[in-house]
């Protein structure tokens, strides 16, 4: 029977399903490679359950709270056992205190993959810290930490700055204050043996017409400033009829690498006037990657309704950690802004909302703006509670907290004078790599890429893009690709591994690589399709499947046999309702049922517990897999 259902509910609900079928699917990995290998020495993980694999540091076992991230285990800390553990230990007199204060640092970095967060100093609570009307944070109370003076906060950044150093890494003060309550936040940072191993984090830019987007990533990337005319934005175009409409049609990336320090790595044009030699210098992403100690992905995706389908396979195959919505200060939150907005909360991902063109902006206007996008985030479909970002010390604290904690972090940017763009580029460096969702990507499961692009390379052959969902690939492993029309797969080789242009011998889950295959024609793939290690039993391609699904909104009634585009993942296609578990055999908006769908051309490969979206004119739906038929 369908029943109402309000879409924060049924969220909680899909993210259970997936967990559950998560865990069942890895679980059932586990106990088939234990069942093949039982002589195998090597412990298998079970389930969502993670082991640690960290070798033990010089100085003894590191302490158990080591483990734990830092800081964000309570919802209200700001510093963690951790931070308080170093400091103590640096600050004693004993040489063997200081090595082991050593020796959890380097322990620390290696869990993280060559970065953390320090704090030093008693910090403020971040509900004062993210409030509306913060006013003077020094009468605030519950401030967690030690608090410290100005000479031992200097001692303190002395000796991590050693530490770092020597263990090859390098130190740079993301905040210091010296005012009643002496604090400081450091990021400590290992630059990666090579961009296999360089972490990255995918979001999704989106927004209205004329909102901003590319000139935004212009500015980002090329770091040269915007002349209010339009020129940051004509670099990042890829197609003629792109560059004479001043409109974005199709699913742009563009990287911005941060190098060891946190300083943006940009073109040495970047300070000039002249836009052709701007657009003509750029760094290529070899470059970039090669510097790089962490890299952030944009998504430039379409803000014209009639590429609204485009920007939905970028928000469903892209795997994005947040979504950038990016707001002009003198129209508001309006058309299209507003699709792209109920899509990432449907989709259930982060939102980072980036008000544009404050310098153009009367003060009336702009106040309108963010009293609009403050409502709109704190109405019951959204949910949010907006933080606006004006210091160092709130973009620091944000960027680890806002996807946990229903937080909406807002940026008050001008492409033309450069004000928050700092605050933006801090809070973009400091976001935790996609990759390390270990919910969403397992190393130790079994090879599943997905295919996102296709092309055709002279002298290379046949290139795919995609997304590693799960387990690792290197070059010349046999694969299989597939499902085909008739639903069975190919078998094909890795030739070699690319990622962010720069070759690689090998990738593992999380990761955006592009792979070329040996003797597949271009023509034989599509987007959608997945690669899997070669086996006997291919994984199983599904014709029909059954979800449980939401109509987000219909104008009138859906029935049997109502056609739809579905999103999942990397696959876009049109499916029909078989059958719907309603006695009159309709659904209405609100409506919550458990739907038969068909894919009306191919068969597919999917997993209960995916995600799914479907779409047709006005009509949405949002649903999970539940069981596939």
């Amino acid at each position: 029977m369908t029943t109402k259902t309000s879409l924060r509910t049924f969220q909680s609900e899909i993210e259970k399903i997936r967990h559950r079928e998560v865990v069942r699917q890895r679980d059932q990995t586990a106990a088939e490679r234990a069942k093949e290998k039982e002589s195998k020495k090597t412990p298998v993980r079970s389930g969502a359950a993670e082991l640690s694999t960290s070798a033990p540091t010089q100085g003894g076992a590191i302490d158990p709270q080591v483990r734990e991230p830092a800081g964000l285990s309570d919802a209200g800390a700001g510093l963690s056992d951790v931070d308080e553990q170093i400091q103590s230990l640096l600050l004693s007199a004993s040489s063997a205190d200081h090595d082991k204060a050593r020796d959890i640092i380097a322990s620390i970095l290696t869990r993280r993959k060559g970065e953390y967060i320090l704090r030093i100093g008693a910090h403020p609570p971040h509900s004062k810290l993210f409030s509306k009307t913060p006013g003077s944070l020094e009468g605030s109370d519950a401030w967690h930490g030690t608090a410290r003076t100005v000479e031992e906060l200097d001692a303190l950044q002395r000796e991590v700055q050693e530490i770092v150093t020597d263990i090859g890494g390098v130190t740079t003060v993301l905040f210091d204050t010296r005012t009643e309550r002496p604090r400081a936040t450091l990021l400590l940072r290992l630059p990666p043996a090579d961009v296999s191993v360089t972490p990255e984090v995918r979001c999704a830019v989106v927004g209205n017409v004329d909102s901003g987007k590319s000139t935004t990533l212009g500015v980002l990337t090329r770091g040269a400033l915007d002349d209010g005319r339009g020129r940051a934005r004509v670099s990042l175009f890829r197609h003629k009829h792109e560059i004479e409409s001043g409109r974005t049609s199709s699913v742009g990336m563009e990287i911005l690498g941060f190098g060891p320090s946190g300083a943006p790595i940009l073109p040495s044009t970047a300070h000039l006037n002249d836009a052709e030699v701007i657009r003509r210098e750029k760094l290529g992403w070899e470059e970039i990657s090669a510097k790089a100690a962490k890299i952030v992905s944009f998504i430039d995706l379409a803000g014209h309704e009639r590429y609204l389908k485009t920007t939905l396979y970028g928000l469903t195959s892209g795997a994005p950690s947040c979504v950038i919505l990016i707001v002009g200060g003198n129209a508001g939150l309006i058309g299209m802004s507003k699709e792209h907005l109920a899509i990432a909360l449907a989709l259930s991902v982060p939102v980072v909302v980036c008000i544009t063109k404050i310098d153009m902006t009367p003060p009336n206007v702009l106040t309108k703006t963010i009293e609009q996008v403050t409502k709109i985030m704190q109405s019951p479909g959204c949910r949010k509670t907006t933080v606006f970002v004006q210091s160092a010390e709130t973009a620091v604290e944000l960027s680890q907290v806002f996807a946990a904690e229903r937080l909406c972090p807002v940026f008050q940017l001008s492409n033309v004078t450069g004000a928050g763009l700092d605050y933006l580029r801090t809070f973009l460096n400091l976001l935790p790599a996609s990759e390390s969702d270990t919910e969403k990507f397992a190393a130790d499961q079994p090879l599943e890429y997905s295919v996102t692009e296709i092309w055709s390379v002279p002298y290379v052959g046949t290139v795919v893009d995609g997304i590693l969902n799960s387990g690792t690939i290197k070059n010349g492993d046999s694969v299989l690709i597939g499902p085909d029309a008739n639903g069975n797969y190919q078998s094909t080789v890795v030739k070699s591994i690319q990622r962010k242009r720069a070759p690689v011998t090998s990738a593992e889950a999380g990761q955006c690589v592009s792979l070329a295959l040996k003797r597949v024609r271009k023509s034989a793939i599509r987007k959608g399709m997945v690669l899997v290690h070669k086996s006997e039993t291919p994984p199983r391609a599904v014709r029909r499947f059954e979800g449980q699904v939401l109509i987000l909104y219909h104008n009138t009634t859906l029935q049997k046999n109502y056609q739809a585009m579905l999103h999942c993942g990397a696959i876009r296609q049109t499916v029909r309702i078989v059958n719907m578990d309603h006695p009159q055999g309709i659904l209405r908006t609100g409506d919550r049922a458990t739907v038969t769908f068909e894919f009306i051309s191919h068969p597919e490969f999917i997993k209960e517990g995916m995600k799914l979206l479907f779409r047709e004119g006005k009509t949405k739906g949002l649903g999970v897999i539940t069981r596939l038929l």
